[in-house]
């Protein structure tokens, strides 16, 4: 939204929430999500033609296009417990549209969600429309966190699918020119509504089963003397394959990749396709063994005993350049390391402290084993092994010699992302393994 406020200066933006607090902070600062870029982006149009409010009522009565951006977490109960969407916040937006909304609107899903969600959209706004039109159109998402101002700002592609009925490819028409500011009119895809709602599950899961193939290739490059970097370069020029998301490493998280695919596996299941599910529920089981295989390297390294040895754990966010620790690799590897009486210490330059230990052991839940610094210097201060669970950058630039020699002797290191130069670190003392190498 604080793009197409950017780009489209004539347009206004409001963003509704009904957290306050969330609201103030979009208004004020500090922003609630870090993401490189984005406070420029917002500072840009804020007060001009992007607005922040509470105000659910006005800015939906207000709107001529409404934009559903609410959460699609995981079921945790009942039917499809584990794997199918929750769309109870999709239900309930929908309906205080349809309570609130005098006159004809355009709805567009941004949220990631099951195939046919908008047949459960546009039936509750039909039964309740009093008279009003209502058009739903579905414009996945696909900005990456970390990336995402220039992945806004130059997008692969805007996908808008829409029913193909004249009032559906006018929504779909009057979407598209808003878009048409900045994207190239050739990199906006028009699709049916069920083709565009698929393509973000299926997308999601083809990127996710690239990481998930090569990180099964890195367990056999450990185990036969290849170098899992050299393997992934070396088929990635292959153009029919090409280079992306071929980084072996502990296992991807965020909030996208399981969850869709758990989605996707769950519909399979539905419409009676259940080898189509197993293969895809097979990228979701190699990522975990991926994560749990790590954490266990680390103790079998350590004299298959981690108990009453320190472990320091550099990065908790998923990803670089994030403060989302959704699905983090670092909470497995993490309670891995606590069930083995390991001493943890974990360090990341953007997610607080309180929101670690809350990852990791739960709301209101306290371990004495587990401990947060507040540089990489004090959390590897002592320990007996040091892993690196996301590639921020200043993991790169850190003094390992002083590190070194601050920790207990063998210093072990295992890089869970394969950022660091091994053979500097074995020069300098340090008993270093990477992912997918011998």
């Amino acid at each position: 939204m604080a793009m197409i406020a950017l780009k489209a200066p004539d347009i206004q933006v409001t963003v509704v929430d009904m957290n306050p607090a969330r609201i103030a902070a979009w208004e004020k600062g500090p922003l609630p999500i870090y993401e490189p870029g984005l406070e420029e982006v917002v500072k840009a149009s804020l007060g001009r033609n992007l607005f922040f409010s509470t105000d659910v009522k006005g800015a939906i009565a207000a709107a001529d296009i409404i934009f559903v951006a609410v959460n699609t977490p995981t079921k945790t109960y009942g039917v499809g417990a584990g794997r199918a969407a929750d769309l109870r916040f999709i239900e309930s937006v929908a309906r205080t549209i349809a309570e609130i909304a005098t006159g004809s609107k355009i709805i567009v899903e941004k949220s990631t969600i099951p195939v046919k969600t908008a047949e459960t959209i546009k039936d509750i706004l039909g039964a309740n429309s009093r008279g009003c039109k209502f058009e739903v159109l579905s414009n996945p998402e696909f900005l990456a966190e970390g990336t995402a101002v220039a992945d806004l700002t130059n997008p692969d592609r805007v996908l808008i699918g829409g029913e193909r009925t004249p009032t559906g490819e006018s929504a779909a028409k009057t979407l598209a020119d808003v878009y048409a500011r900045w994207v190239p009119r050739d990199r906006i895809i028009l699709t049916n509504l069920w083709s565009s709602e698929l393509s973000k599950l299926v997308a999601n899961a083809f990127l996710a089963q690239r990481i998930s193939s090569i990180n099964s290739i890195s367990a056999l490059c450990e185990a036969t003397g290849a170098d899992v970097d050299e393997v992934a370069h070396a088929i990635g020029r292959d153009s029919r394959i090409g280079p992306k998301f071929l980084k072996a490493s502990v296992g991807f998280g965020g909030s996208c990749f399981q969850k869709d695919i758990l989605n996707l596996v769950y519909l399979c299941e539905h419409f009676g396709l259940p080898e189509v599910a197993a293969y895809w529920e097979g990228v979701v089981k190699m990522n975990d063994w991926q994560k749990h295989r790590f954490a266990n390297n680390i103790v079998r390294t350590l004299y298959n005993s981690a108990a009453d040895k320190t472990v320091a754990v550099l990065g908790f966010a998923f990803k670089k350049d994030t403060n989302d620790t959704r699905e983090s690799p670092a909470i497995f590897v993490c309670r891995d390391l606590l069930a083995e009486q390991a001493r943890v210490v974990v360090y990341d330059p953007k997610v607080p402290a309180d929101e670690i230990r809350r990852d990791i052991l739960g709301a209101g839940v306290e371990n004495k084993r587990l401990i947060v610094a507040s540089s990489a210097y004090e959390a590897a201060a002592g320990a007996h092994a040091l892993a690196i669970t996301t590639e921020w950058d200043e993991f790169k630039q850190l003094d390992y010699g002083r590190i070194f020699a601050g920790m207990a002797k063998p210093a072990f290191l295992f890089d869970g992302r394969n950022v660091v130069d091994l053979a500097k670190l074995k020069a300098i003392g340090f008993r270093a393994y990477g992912i997918g190498k011998a």
